[in-house]
């Protein structure tokens, strides 16, 4: 979610761009130079869809090929058995490659890394082999003499590249409003750290498959029209790895993550291996595959996010000032009246719970619970199952048996997302930055979940930081923050919803003595304000000025739990802690 000046400067410049490609194709008269400016837009569409999908998501696809020939074989066949016209068949072409969108993700999705991108990559496949056994080995469309304008058929080759250029630049649009929506913001949190962004609320599985399918959308579009252009379709030539790998190509050079990627990757690589290919062709076929891997070692090499973020980093006048933070009210970040808890009251019920992973039981009988407005600490040596009783808790791990209740909520069987939207924020014993996110977009994205609409994410979140004292920060990217700036962000996100019961795993791991006295007043006005608190931490001197009681475990075990004074003086804890020759001087 970007800001509005962003948003107008990138409109501004897209505006100068189509200019700009319209003043190029009055210039250019020749047959074949048009061809290469009606092929560019095509392929920096593909692209476009691409990017829509694995550059915001991380998920890298090797099968958009799939929807670029389901939708030129779509509108081809329609036309050729139905006489639809592309006017028609294009958008059901469209539809199809969204549909097929939803079919592959939705079981593609439980597979991750290299192993989905090796999944998507066999589904172009299988459609081109599908294709040539249904006897589709290559489909002409046929020359309409009458009403050649209802059939998409121009005599004036520029009519076609106004249709590209239009696909494209909506295309191009569709990508800006995703860059500076909840949408996209969600993408990139997946994208750059898909535990955090489910344990903030997002349901990640809900968005990939909106992405794939929008993405899924957009190929196919530009399939149908490929496929007008060249009046000819070919499984190889739609669904063959060439047409997936371009898509990836062109991309990659332009830049990741960013709709100008495609488009300049496209502008630069398809022109220059068509005139390659062109001129040595009939000496080396291959030599378009050979330009884009020559292209892509040479882009990696110099700039390894792609051109567009080389000259941006580049030229760039470096990070904006953050205006003063607005002041806020404490009932801003209490948690809301259909939250509102009573004093004494049981928000947490913990009961029975054990968690095994194999032979190893990680968790024993757990069972505890926590009142309204305290802060509980969970202590313990380490292994002692404290981060993994937290993963039972805000539904990471299923518990292999017992229970969690909130607010009388039963857990069992939650995701992350669906836990944070309840009212528990988490935080990570490794603060789970979106480090390419500056603070305040960090936050926006744990503000989500609980917010109606943008701005109130953004009035949430600005309430947020200004509370853990990052107003000055808010425009410093996650990247290059301090180990305590980190930490208060990552408390600043899981507030900025207003939950009722906060997670903290260990938030003063890595701090000095000065900046944990720092973060022990912000915890405690946290508390006067309404919320719960349970909190990791090794420190034991920390734990027993903050805490009203204590858990202590073992092996998975509690083996007490009650007051600071009296835990700390329990043989069992202090035999954990230092062994049985302390636990015997302490009895004695």
């Amino acid at each position: 979610m970007g800001d509005r000046q962003s948003l107008n400067r990138s409109l501004t410049a897209i505006g100068v761009f189509v200019v700009v490609y319209v003043l190029v194709v009055l210039l250019i008269d020749n047959s074949y130079y048009r061809l290469m400016l009606t092929l560019v837009p095509i392929w920096a569409t593909l692209g476009l869809a691409w990017n829509l999908f694995s550059g915001y998501s991380g998920l890298v696809s090797f099968g958009h090929a799939s929807f670029f020939g389901l939708g030129a074989y779509t509108a081809t066949l329609l036309q050729i058995h139905f006489d639809v016209t592309f006017w028609f068949g294009i958008p059901c072409g469209m539809l199809v490659g969204g549909l097929a969108g939803l079919v592959i993700g939705w079981p593609t999705f439980r597979l991750q890394g290299v192993y989905f991108a090796l999944a998507m990559l066999a589904y172009p496949l299988a459609f081109l082999y599908l294709f040539e056994w249904l006897g589709y080995q290559e489909v002409s469309l046929p020359m309409k003499r009458e009403n050649a304008a209802y059939y998409m058929q121009f005599d004036d080759q520029r009519a076609y590249i106004a249709l590209t250029l239009g696909l494209m630049t909506t295309a191009m649009l569709i990508s800006l409003f995703v860059e500076h929506s909840r949408f996209g913001l969600s993408l990139v949190a997946i994208k750059q750290n898909e535990l955090a962004a489910e344990g903030v609320g997002i349901d990640t599985k809900r968005w990939k498959l909106l992405a794939i399918v929008l993405s899924g959308t957009i190929a196919a579009a530009a399939g149908g029209l490929y496929a007008k252009v060249l009046l000819v379709v070919t499984p190889p030539t739609v669904f063959g790895m060439i047409t997936s790998a371009q898509a990836l190509i062109v991309t990659l050079f332009g830049g990741v993550g960013t709709f100008w990627g495609p488009v300049i990757g496209a502008g630069f690589l398809i022109p220059l291996a068509e005139i390659l290919h062109g001129e040595f062709g009939h000496i080396l076929p291959g030599i378009q595959g050979v330009t884009f891997g020559i292209a892509i070692v040479i882009v990696i090499m110099l700039a390894p996010e792609g051109v567009f973020w080389k000259v941006r980093d580049r030229f760039r006048l470096g990070e904006g000032k953050a205006e003063p933070a607005p002041g806020f009210t404490a009932a801003e970040l209490a948690p809301p009246p259909d939250r509102a808890v009573t004093s004494g009251q049981t928000v947490l019920d913990v009961g029975g719970v054990s968690k095994r992973f194999g032979g190893l039981l990680a968790l024993n009988q757990v069972t505890f619970q926590v009142k309204a407005g305290e802060i509980l600490g969970i202590i313990g040596p380490n292994g002692a199952g404290k981060t993994t009783l937290f993963n039972v808790l805000n539904g990471y791990y299923p518990p292999s048996e017992g229970g969690v209740r909130f607010l009388e909520q039963d857990l069992l069987g939650l995701k992350p997302n669906r836990v944070c939207r309840l009212g528990i924020g988490r935080t990570f014993q490794i603060v789970r930055a979106f480090p390419r996110l500056n603070v305040l977009q960090n936050v926006v994205v744990g503000a989500f979940v609980r917010a109606e609409n943008d701005r109130a994410a953004r009035r949430m979140a600005e309430a947020a930081v200004a509370r853990v004292g990052l107003g000055g920060s808010r425009l410093k990217q996650a990247g290059g923050l301090t180990t305590k700036e980190l930490r208060l962000m990552e408390l600043a996100r899981a507030i900025a919803p207003r939950p009722t019961l906060l997670l903290l795993d260990e938030p003063l791991a890595g701090l000095g003595h000065e900046e944990v006295e720092e973060l022990f007043p912000i915890l405690q006005r946290l508390r006067a304000e309404g919320i719960t608190i349970v909190i990791i931490e090794h420190t034991m001197q920390a734990m027993v000025r903050l805490v009203d009681r204590m858990v202590v475990l073992d092996h998975g075990m509690v083996i007490a739990q009650g007051a600071p004074a009296a835990v700390t003086r329990d043989p069992a804890v202090i035999e954990a802690y230092l062994g049985k020759k302390w636990a015997a001087h302490a009895q004695n």
